[in-house]
């Protein structure tokens, strides 16, 4: 998988994302949305180039939602059955000259899992974007940024919900994470429409 920039697509790659070095690259990241697309993401991502998503993404709609906003890079997670998702279960992407790896499963029971130890090792990215235990994170392993966004799906014991922001300008990752209210914005209403 090294050096090959994926889309989120199995068997389909692309070109790296490259735009003018004098201008900050914004990424949305997001992980664990079980199925719901919450409106606040709107408001989060509404200037972001790219967004990827860290899986257990739970249905198809929410990558067609974030796919409205931003062009998305996903993976699949145990919620969503890996490869029999149609999903990749690993990533990697190039994205201001900086590469990126998503994974689902990197950290489990407080630490790295042998397999995600395997893959930062195998990977070497610079950052390592992650999902699974549902909690905002961001740690160094060696020379890559570790970062979970936490979860955007419906609020599961006292967690917090939230998204990420990565943003990449002269070569320097800043991580940023955001917390979402426990209170899920629903779909649009009449008002939100216009009407």
């Amino acid at each position: 998988m090294k050096g090959r920039t994926l889309t989120g697509q199995p068997g389909k790659e692309s070109r790296p994302l490259r735009r003018r070095r004098d201008r900050a690259w914004r990424i949305g990241v997001i992980a664990d949305t079980h199925g719901l697309f919450d409106r606040a993401i709107l408001r989060h991502f509404q200037s972001v180039g790219h967004i990827l998503h860290a899986g257990d993404i739970g249905d198809r709609s929410v990558i067609t939602e974030l796919e409205k906003i931003a062009p998305v890079t996903a993976v699949s997670g145990n919620v969503d059955g890996y490869e029999q998702s149609g999903i990749q279960p690993e990533a990697l992407i190039e994205i201001g000259g900086r590469t990126i790896a998503i994974r689902h499963i990197v950290y489990e029971g407080g630490k790295l899992t042998r397999e995600g130890r395997a893959f930062l090792d195998r990977e070497r990215p610079d950052v390592c974007i992650f999902g699974h235990t549902h909690q905002p994170r961001t740690e160094w392993y060696g020379r890559t940024l570790l970062f979970n966004p936490g979860s955007a799906g419906p609020k599961r014991f006292k967690l917090p919900r939230g998204l990420g922001l990565l943003t990449i300008e002269g070569g320097i990752i800043t991580p940023t994470h955001i917390r979402l209210d426990d209170q899920v914005v629903g779909p649009p209403t009449v008002a939100d429409m216009g009407g």
